[in-house]
Protein backbone atom coordinates (compact mmCIF):
# COMPACT_ATOMS: atom_id res chain seq x y z
CA UNK A 1 0.00 0.00 0.00
CA UNK A 2 1.39 3.41 -0.96
CA UNK A 3 1.78 6.39 1.35
CA UNK A 4 -1.05 8.07 -0.54
CA UNK A 5 -3.37 5.16 0.23
CA UNK A 6 -2.41 5.27 3.93
CA UNK A 7 -3.30 8.95 3.87
CA UNK A 8 -6.74 8.13 2.48
CA UNK A 9 -7.32 5.63 5.29
CA UNK A 10 -6.35 8.31 7.80
CA UNK A 11 -8.92 10.66 6.27
CA UNK A 12 -11.63 8.02 6.60
CA UNK A 13 -10.57 7.12 10.15
CA UNK A 14 -10.88 10.75 11.17
CA UNK A 15 -14.56 10.71 10.18
CA UNK A 16 -15.46 7.54 12.07
CA UNK A 17 -16.89 7.89 15.58
CA UNK A 18 -16.57 5.47 18.47
CA UNK A 19 -19.14 3.29 20.23
CA UNK A 20 -18.99 1.63 23.62
CA UNK A 21 -19.33 -1.79 22.00
CA UNK A 22 -16.33 -1.20 19.72
CA UNK A 23 -13.45 -2.51 21.83
CA UNK A 24 -10.90 -1.88 19.07
CA UNK A 25 -11.68 -0.13 15.79
CA UNK A 26 -9.74 1.09 12.77
CA UNK A 27 -5.96 0.79 12.97
CA UNK A 28 -5.22 -2.83 13.88
CA UNK A 29 -5.25 -6.12 11.97
CA UNK A 30 -8.87 -6.71 12.97
CA UNK A 31 -11.58 -4.98 14.99
CA UNK A 32 -12.82 -6.21 18.36
CA UNK A 33 -16.54 -5.95 19.12
CA UNK A 34 -18.81 -6.66 22.07
CA UNK A 35 -22.26 -7.74 20.82
CA UNK A 36 -25.31 -7.35 23.04
CA UNK A 37 -26.20 -10.32 25.21
CA UNK A 38 -29.23 -12.23 23.97
CA UNK A 39 -28.86 -11.00 20.40
CA UNK A 40 -27.98 -12.58 17.10
CA UNK A 41 -25.60 -10.90 14.68
CA UNK A 42 -27.04 -10.14 11.25
CA UNK A 43 -24.31 -9.85 8.60
CA UNK A 44 -24.64 -8.64 5.02
CA UNK A 45 -22.26 -7.56 2.25
CA UNK A 46 -22.80 -5.65 -0.99
CA UNK A 47 -20.50 -4.37 -3.72
CA UNK A 48 -21.27 -1.39 -5.96
CA UNK A 49 -19.40 -0.95 -9.25
CA UNK A 50 -19.24 2.20 -11.32
CA UNK A 51 -21.35 1.99 -14.47
CA UNK A 52 -23.24 -1.01 -13.12
CA UNK A 53 -24.84 0.13 -9.86
CA UNK A 54 -24.63 3.88 -10.41
CA UNK A 55 -23.90 6.16 -13.39
CA UNK A 56 -20.15 6.77 -13.74
CA UNK A 57 -20.56 10.54 -13.33
CA UNK A 58 -22.41 10.23 -10.00
CA UNK A 59 -21.08 12.62 -7.37
CA UNK A 60 -18.90 10.96 -4.70
CA UNK A 61 -21.16 12.14 -1.84
CA UNK A 62 -24.11 10.36 -3.44
CA UNK A 63 -22.00 7.25 -4.03
CA UNK A 64 -21.03 7.31 -0.36
CA UNK A 65 -24.64 7.49 0.78
CA UNK A 66 -25.82 4.68 -1.52
CA UNK A 67 -22.86 2.43 -0.70
CA UNK A 68 -24.02 2.24 2.90
CA UNK A 69 -27.77 2.53 2.23
CA UNK A 70 -28.00 -0.74 0.30
CA UNK A 71 -26.42 -2.59 3.23
CA UNK A 72 -28.56 -0.93 5.90
CA UNK A 73 -31.58 -1.88 3.80
CA UNK A 74 -30.58 -5.55 4.05
CA UNK A 75 -30.35 -5.22 7.82
CA UNK A 76 -33.75 -3.53 7.88
CA UNK A 77 -35.25 -6.48 6.01
CA UNK A 78 -34.00 -8.74 8.81
CA UNK A 79 -35.41 -6.53 11.56
CA UNK A 80 -31.85 -5.83 12.73
CA UNK A 81 -30.55 -2.66 14.33
CA UNK A 82 -27.42 -1.46 12.47
CA UNK A 83 -24.23 -1.53 14.51
CA UNK A 84 -20.89 -1.73 12.70
CA UNK A 85 -19.16 -2.63 9.47
CA UNK A 86 -16.17 -2.47 7.16
CA UNK A 87 -15.52 -0.64 3.90
CA UNK A 88 -13.31 -1.79 1.02
CA UNK A 89 -12.52 0.72 -1.72
CA UNK A 90 -11.03 0.18 -5.15
CA UNK A 91 -10.07 3.60 -6.52
CA UNK A 92 -8.58 4.61 -9.89
CA UNK A 93 -6.43 7.17 -8.08
CA UNK A 94 -5.73 8.32 -4.55
CA UNK A 95 -7.74 11.54 -4.42
CA UNK A 96 -8.20 13.24 -1.07
CA UNK A 97 -10.95 15.48 -2.45
CA UNK A 98 -12.91 12.48 -3.75
CA UNK A 99 -12.55 10.62 -0.43
CA UNK A 100 -13.68 13.65 1.58
CA UNK A 101 -16.77 14.09 -0.58
CA UNK A 102 -17.52 10.34 -0.47
CA UNK A 103 -17.20 10.43 3.32
CA UNK A 104 -19.69 13.32 3.52
CA UNK A 105 -22.43 11.10 2.12
CA UNK A 106 -21.29 7.87 3.74
CA UNK A 107 -21.00 9.18 7.28
CA UNK A 108 -24.14 11.32 7.08
CA UNK A 109 -26.12 8.08 6.80
CA UNK A 110 -23.85 6.15 9.19
CA UNK A 111 -24.22 8.75 11.94
CA UNK A 112 -28.00 8.94 11.43
CA UNK A 113 -28.21 5.23 12.29
CA UNK A 114 -25.44 5.12 14.92
CA UNK A 115 -23.53 2.74 12.63
CA UNK A 116 -19.77 2.69 13.10
CA UNK A 117 -17.02 1.95 10.59
CA UNK A 118 -14.53 -0.42 12.22
CA UNK A 119 -12.11 -1.28 9.40
CA UNK A 120 -11.62 -1.99 5.73
CA UNK A 121 -9.17 -1.83 2.87
CA UNK A 122 -8.16 0.32 -0.09
CA UNK A 123 -6.61 -0.75 -3.39
CA UNK A 124 -5.92 0.71 -6.82
CA UNK A 125 -8.29 -0.28 -9.64
CA UNK A 126 -11.65 0.48 -11.28
CA UNK A 127 -14.05 2.29 -8.96
CA UNK A 128 -15.71 -0.32 -6.73
CA UNK A 129 -17.05 -0.09 -3.18
CA UNK A 130 -17.82 -2.95 -0.81
CA UNK A 131 -19.39 -2.82 2.65
CA UNK A 132 -19.84 -5.64 5.11
CA UNK A 133 -22.43 -4.51 7.64
CA UNK A 134 -23.33 -6.01 11.01
CA UNK A 135 -26.57 -5.55 12.88
CA UNK A 136 -28.10 -6.98 16.04
CA UNK A 137 -31.50 -8.56 16.56
CA UNK A 138 -32.90 -10.24 19.70
CA UNK A 139 -32.84 -14.03 19.68
CA UNK A 140 -35.77 -15.48 17.75
CA UNK A 141 -37.03 -12.11 16.45
CA UNK A 142 -35.23 -11.83 13.11
CA UNK A 143 -37.37 -11.30 10.03
CA UNK A 144 -36.73 -13.96 7.38
CA UNK A 145 -37.88 -14.88 3.90
CA UNK A 146 -39.21 -18.31 4.81
CA UNK A 147 -42.05 -17.50 7.22
CA UNK A 148 -44.93 -16.49 4.92
CA UNK A 149 -48.13 -18.49 5.34
CA UNK A 150 -50.97 -19.10 2.88
CA UNK A 151 -53.51 -16.30 3.22
CA UNK A 152 -51.03 -13.65 4.43
CA UNK A 153 -51.33 -10.10 3.18
CA UNK A 154 -48.47 -8.73 1.08
CA UNK A 155 -47.38 -5.19 1.98
CA UNK A 156 -44.83 -2.71 0.64
CA UNK A 157 -43.46 0.47 2.14
CA UNK A 158 -43.19 3.86 0.45
CA UNK A 159 -43.67 4.12 -3.30
CA UNK A 160 -42.29 1.81 -5.97
CA UNK A 161 -40.61 2.38 -9.32
CA UNK A 162 -39.12 5.80 -8.59
CA UNK A 163 -35.48 4.77 -8.92
CA UNK A 164 -36.22 2.82 -12.11
CA UNK A 165 -38.00 5.87 -13.48
CA UNK A 166 -35.00 8.05 -12.76
CA UNK A 167 -32.68 5.53 -14.39
CA UNK A 168 -34.88 5.47 -17.49
CA UNK A 169 -34.72 9.28 -17.71
CA UNK A 170 -30.94 9.17 -17.34
CA UNK A 171 -30.63 6.52 -20.04
CA UNK A 172 -32.65 8.73 -22.39
CA UNK A 173 -30.41 11.71 -21.64
CA UNK A 174 -33.22 13.52 -19.83
CA UNK A 175 -31.69 13.50 -16.34
CA UNK A 176 -28.37 14.87 -15.12
CA UNK A 177 -27.51 12.97 -11.95
CA UNK A 178 -24.82 15.46 -10.98
CA UNK A 179 -27.11 18.41 -10.26
CA UNK A 180 -30.63 19.12 -8.97
CA UNK A 181 -33.35 18.88 -11.59
CA UNK A 182 -35.26 21.99 -12.61
CA UNK A 183 -38.66 20.62 -11.56
CA UNK A 184 -39.64 19.07 -8.22
CA UNK A 185 -41.01 15.82 -9.70
CA UNK A 186 -37.82 14.94 -11.57
CA UNK A 187 -35.70 15.93 -8.58
CA UNK A 188 -37.75 13.60 -6.40
CA UNK A 189 -37.00 10.71 -8.76
CA UNK A 190 -33.31 11.66 -8.92
CA UNK A 191 -33.02 11.60 -5.14
CA UNK A 192 -34.78 8.25 -4.96
CA UNK A 193 -32.15 6.78 -7.27
CA UNK A 194 -29.10 8.38 -5.70
CA UNK A 195 -30.06 8.49 -2.02
CA UNK A 196 -32.49 5.69 -1.14
CA UNK A 197 -33.85 5.58 2.40
CA UNK A 198 -33.17 2.29 4.21
CA UNK A 199 -36.31 1.45 6.19
CA UNK A 200 -34.49 0.52 9.38
CA UNK A 201 -37.11 1.86 11.79
CA UNK A 202 -39.83 -0.07 9.98
CA UNK A 203 -37.84 -3.30 9.99
CA UNK A 204 -37.34 -3.12 13.75
CA UNK A 205 -41.03 -2.30 14.28
CA UNK A 206 -42.09 -5.33 12.21
CA UNK A 207 -40.55 -7.81 14.65
CA UNK A 208 -43.35 -10.08 15.82
CA UNK A 209 -45.74 -8.65 13.21
CA UNK A 210 -44.38 -9.63 9.79
CA UNK A 211 -44.22 -13.30 8.88
CA UNK A 212 -41.55 -12.70 6.20
CA UNK A 213 -39.70 -9.75 4.71
CA UNK A 214 -37.28 -8.75 1.96
CA UNK A 215 -35.91 -5.46 0.71
CA UNK A 216 -36.76 -4.40 -2.83
CA UNK A 217 -33.42 -4.12 -4.58
CA UNK A 218 -34.08 -6.08 -7.80
CA UNK A 219 -37.76 -5.20 -8.26
CA UNK A 220 -40.96 -6.18 -6.49
CA UNK A 221 -41.67 -9.26 -8.62
CA UNK A 222 -38.14 -10.64 -8.29
CA UNK A 223 -37.76 -9.96 -4.58
CA UNK A 224 -41.25 -11.09 -3.58
CA UNK A 225 -40.40 -14.23 -5.53
CA UNK A 226 -37.65 -14.94 -3.00
CA UNK A 227 -40.25 -14.98 -0.21
CA UNK A 228 -42.58 -17.19 -2.26
CA UNK A 229 -39.90 -19.76 -3.01
CA UNK A 230 -38.39 -19.82 0.47
CA UNK A 231 -41.81 -20.03 2.14
CA UNK A 232 -43.34 -22.55 -0.27
CA UNK A 233 -46.28 -20.30 -1.10
CA UNK A 234 -47.43 -18.39 -4.16
CA UNK A 235 -48.15 -14.69 -4.48
CA UNK A 236 -51.08 -12.88 -6.07
CA UNK A 237 -50.48 -9.17 -6.72
CA UNK A 238 -53.13 -6.56 -7.44
CA UNK A 239 -51.29 -4.30 -9.88
CA UNK A 240 -53.92 -1.56 -9.50
CA UNK A 241 -53.01 -1.18 -5.82
CA UNK A 242 -49.29 -0.53 -6.32
CA UNK A 243 -48.22 2.70 -4.59
CA UNK A 244 -46.95 5.04 -7.30
CA UNK A 245 -45.58 8.49 -6.51
CA UNK A 246 -47.08 11.56 -8.20
CA UNK A 247 -43.65 12.13 -9.75
CA UNK A 248 -43.65 8.71 -11.40
CA UNK A 249 -47.25 9.10 -12.60
CA UNK A 250 -46.51 12.53 -14.05
CA UNK A 251 -43.33 11.44 -15.77
CA UNK A 252 -44.49 8.21 -17.42
CA UNK A 253 -47.48 6.66 -19.08
CA UNK A 254 -49.54 4.44 -16.77
CA UNK A 255 -48.24 1.13 -18.14
CA UNK A 256 -44.62 2.30 -18.02
CA UNK A 257 -45.00 3.59 -14.46
CA UNK A 258 -46.56 0.31 -13.33
CA UNK A 259 -43.84 -1.71 -15.05
CA UNK A 260 -41.20 0.34 -13.23
CA UNK A 261 -43.00 -0.40 -9.96
CA UNK A 262 -43.25 -4.13 -10.69
CA UNK A 263 -39.84 -4.79 -12.14
CA UNK A 264 -37.60 -1.82 -11.40
CA UNK A 265 -34.86 -2.16 -8.82
CA UNK A 266 -33.05 0.19 -6.44
CA UNK A 267 -36.11 1.33 -4.47
CA UNK A 268 -34.84 -0.29 -1.25
CA UNK A 269 -38.32 -0.29 0.21
CA UNK A 270 -39.47 -3.26 2.28
CA UNK A 271 -41.86 -5.92 1.07
CA UNK A 272 -43.33 -8.03 3.86
CA UNK A 273 -46.10 -10.48 4.56
CA UNK A 274 -48.33 -10.51 7.62
CA UNK A 275 -51.41 -12.37 8.76
CA UNK A 276 -54.72 -10.70 7.94
CA UNK A 277 -55.28 -10.30 11.68
CA UNK A 278 -52.37 -7.82 11.70
CA UNK A 279 -53.99 -5.30 9.34
CA UNK A 280 -54.92 -2.78 12.03
CA UNK A 281 -51.49 -3.15 13.61
CA UNK A 282 -49.76 -2.47 10.29
CA UNK A 283 -52.01 0.52 9.65
CA UNK A 284 -51.06 1.81 13.09
CA UNK A 285 -47.38 1.41 12.26
CA UNK A 286 -47.91 3.42 9.10
CA UNK A 287 -49.35 6.30 11.12
CA UNK A 288 -46.75 6.05 13.88
CA UNK A 289 -43.81 6.05 11.45
CA UNK A 290 -45.43 8.53 9.04
CA UNK A 291 -44.62 6.04 6.30
CA UNK A 292 -46.96 4.79 3.61
CA UNK A 293 -47.61 1.04 3.93
CA UNK A 294 -49.75 -0.45 1.18
CA UNK A 295 -51.40 -3.86 0.93
CA UNK A 296 -50.70 -5.05 -2.62
CA UNK A 297 -51.72 -8.70 -2.63
CA UNK A 298 -51.93 -11.97 -0.78
CA UNK A 299 -50.18 -15.29 -0.58
CA UNK A 300 -51.92 -18.38 -1.90
CA UNK A 301 -51.39 -22.09 -2.18
CA UNK A 302 -51.58 -22.01 -5.99
CA UNK A 303 -48.30 -22.64 -7.77
CA UNK A 304 -46.98 -19.43 -9.23
CA UNK A 305 -47.30 -15.71 -8.98
CA UNK A 306 -50.31 -13.97 -10.45
CA UNK A 307 -51.45 -10.47 -11.28
CA UNK A 308 -55.01 -9.38 -10.67
CA UNK A 309 -57.13 -6.24 -10.60
CA UNK A 310 -57.83 -3.62 -13.21
CA UNK A 311 -54.90 -2.99 -15.49
CA UNK A 312 -53.03 -5.97 -14.09
CA UNK A 313 -50.19 -7.69 -15.90
CA UNK A 314 -49.30 -11.35 -16.07
CA UNK A 315 -45.98 -12.54 -14.70
CA UNK A 316 -43.91 -15.68 -14.79
CA UNK A 317 -45.25 -18.36 -12.47
CA UNK A 318 -42.98 -19.47 -9.67
CA UNK A 319 -43.02 -20.56 -6.08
Amino acid sequence: MSLAEFALIDRIRARSKGRDDVVLGIGDDAALLQPLAGHWLAVTADTLNSGVHFPPETRPADIGWKTLAVNLSDLAAMGATPAWGTLALSLPEASAAWIDAFADGFFALADAHDWRLIGGDTTRGPLSLSVTAFGQVPHGQALRRDGAQVGDDIWVSGTLGDAAGALALWQRGELDVTRPAADAETEFLRQRLLRPTPRVELGVALRGIASAAVDISDGLVADLGHIARRSGVAACLDASSLPLSPALRDGFQEDAARNHAMGGGDDYELCFTAAQAQRQTVDGLSRALNLRLTRVGRTTADAGMHGEGSGSHGYEHFR
